[in-house]
């Protein structure tokens, strides 16, 4: 990469706007669904740019295929158009992004497979923060596009990153149900309800050991009285390692070992937090670990991190692992919960969340992510069993 002499700019741009009226009655009310995706340039020094994206789809079906012309073909695109992409990137930059290998056709070159992976972990790293983003200029936009009479409040969620939370808000704006998100810390979420900002408000505990200690953070915040819990799904947490497991890592003592890195998550989740309680009963010493003051904000970006080889070691959710293949060494399960006012279990947005939960299609999509069981999702759980 230093021959390219090159510098990353990154653009962060709205791709996909759909505005769509419905219509009830004489009255017209605007929905506007927002994405936002990282668009990133690869600048030379003397201004040559190369914008990735479209290259990027063409690498990773050339790696997938073993061919331009097959990859070209699944992309639609001209064999042409294909090469001629190819060739711009190496006459720009005097870098080789695919090779032919006798016997296996061709295959992408070290930095084309560096370059399919720094963009997995741009998105990542960056898809909570797009997400939540884009809620909210979907909520100022929608003020702006009322004709007749106000949009319905939407459902305002707070929660900690998760798949099963990510698959839930799938299925919500699949059904045309307004959405406010913000992704934070565990903390931050049970933070946000006490102080009525939010309709709902996720975090995850341990199922067994360390349940009291991880839930002591969030009942600061909640109230037996007042708070009720919807259960979202089960998941496992442990250890990503590389395929193979190169650095022959067994458990939590190989975190401490001086050619072993590591990458954490961000202070305040959960994640962090439910590590340092396992660190501090297998009195492993925080400061011993290399890395431990790394910060990543989601388990894919720590997955990324670890795919990448930019750490030999990250501490997630299994889910994670498997989608940047990696191995996983399985060490607790948990649960995931939202946390809401029990006074509001009766109004139709948190009943029609938990008909969402409890539906067999919710459910299978929650199966589907490895480590995860959505068998009794959108059912009710005292504060107390936190305790």
């Amino acid at each position: 990469m230093d021959a390219l002499q090159s510098v990353l700019i990154f653009k962060v741009s709205i791709v996909y706007i759909h505005i769509q009226y419905e219509r009830f009655c004489i009255r017209l009310e605007g929905r506007v669904k927002i994405e936002i995706r990282p668009e990133w340039l690869l600048k030379k020094a003397d201004g040559g740019a190369i914008a990735l994206p479209e290259l990027l789809h063409l690498l990773t079906e050339v790696r997938d295929r073993g061919s331009i012309s097959r990859a070209a073909g699944a992309l639609g695109y001209s064999y042409r158009h294909a090469w001629g992409l190819l060739r711009q990137f190496d006459e720009q930059f005097g870098a080789l992004l695919v090779v032919k290998v006798r016997g296996q056709g061709t295959v992408l070159s070290p930095l084309a497979e560096k370059l399919i992976w720094a963009d997995r972990r741009i998105a990542a790293r960056l898809s909570p923060f797009l997400d939540s983003l884009a809620s909210e200029l979907e909520q100022e936009l929608a003020k702006v596009l009322v004709v007749a009479a106000p949009a319905a409040r939407p459902l305002r969620i707070t929660a900690s990153h998760g798949f099963a939370v990510a698959a839930l808000i799938a299925q919500l704006q699949s059904m045309a149900t307004a959405v406010d998100l913000k992704y934070r810390g565990s903390t931050e979420a049970v933070a946000a309800l006490a102080r009525g900002e939010c309709d709902l408000a996720g975090f995850h505990v341990p199922v067994e050991q360390f349940r009291r200690e991880a839930a002591a953070q969030y009942l600061q915040s909640l109230e037996p009285a007042k708070h009720t819990l919807i259960h979202l799904a089960y998941r496992t947490q442990g250890l990503f390692v590389a395929k193979g497991n190169p650095k022959g890592v067994t458990g939590l003592a190989d975190l401490v070992r001086p050619d072993v890195r590591f990458v954490n998550r961000q202070r305040g989740s959960g994640t962090r937090m439910l590590l340092d309680l396992l660190l501090a009963r297998d009195h492993l010493d925080s400061a011993a670990v290399g890395g431990y003051e790394s910060a990543e904000f989601t388990h894919a970006a720590v997955a990324a991190y670890v795919a990448s080889g930019m750490a030999d070691v990250g501490f997630g959710v299994e889910a994670a692992a498997r989608r940047f293949d990696l191995d996983f060494l399985p060490i607790l399960r948990e649960q995931y919960f939202f946390a809401c006012d029990s006074s509001a279990l009766a109004g139709l947005a948190i009943t029609g969340v938990r008909d969402v939960m409890r539906s067999a299609r919710f459910k299978a999509s929650v199966d589907a992510l490895a480590g995860y069981d959505g068998a009794l999702s959108g059912t009710l759980t005292k504060l107390d069993a936190l305790i």
